[in-house]
């Protein structure tokens, strides 16, 4: 039985981990990362879109994104996608492209990216700790069925402990990373 809640707590946690990336990879750093368009959709016949669906997107320098639509009459719809984003980007329309420059970013604006990063950090945090929970239960509930013995419980408990601390670690690092990342010139 604690084997089975050792596994779905990393399997949980190992899911917070991947979304806790994914959230991370769209945080602006003064480089160009073609993460930071994913939640950017782009109206494509009255369905909201993906970027990446509709155009070849290419980083092609340090701090430029280069967009080429497949469909040429949708580089107005994705100018406008990019413009109304809180990624405080201005495209650059070209005859059949869009250039998006990465402004370096100001100090007072890096410090506000690394408060973001840290929220995003604790609640990543409590997600791996939700993980916890719901392993901890089961064995509660398993002990109380009298399928496993107190004792058991017990250390069933210490081993998803020292699981959820492992990725604790794990998300702290990843989050301390890209504070790191955001804060150097």
């Amino acid at each position: 039985m604690t084997d089975e809640a050792k596994e779905v707590a990393q399997e949980g946690m190992t899911k917070c981990i991947e979304a806790f990336k994914r959230e991370l990879a769209k945080v602006r750093t003064g480089r160009a990362n073609l993460s930071m368009l994913d939640g950017v959709k782009v109206d494509y016949y009255g369905t909201p879109t993906p970027i990446s669906q509709v155009a070849s997107c290419n980083v092609a320098e340090a701090r430029l994104i280069t967009i080429k639509p497949w469909e040429k009459n949708l580089l107005a719809d994705i100018e406008k996608a990019i413009i109304k984003s809180d990624l405080g980007l201005n495209p650059v329309v070209d005859s059949d492209l869009i250039r998006l420059p990465i402004p370096a970013l100001t100090e007072e604006r890096r410090k506000e990216l690394v408060k973001i990063i840290k929220k995003m950090t604790e609640e990543a945090r409590v997600k791996v700790r939700g993980a916890r929970r719901d392993a901890n239960e089961m064995i509660k509930s398993a002990e109380k069925a009298k399928e496993i013995s107190e004792d058991d419980s017990k250390k069933g408990q210490k081993v998803i402990q020292d699981v959820t601390d492992k990725f604790i670690a794990q998300v702290d690092a990843l989050g301390e990373a890209k504070e790191k990342e955001t804060l150097e010139l």
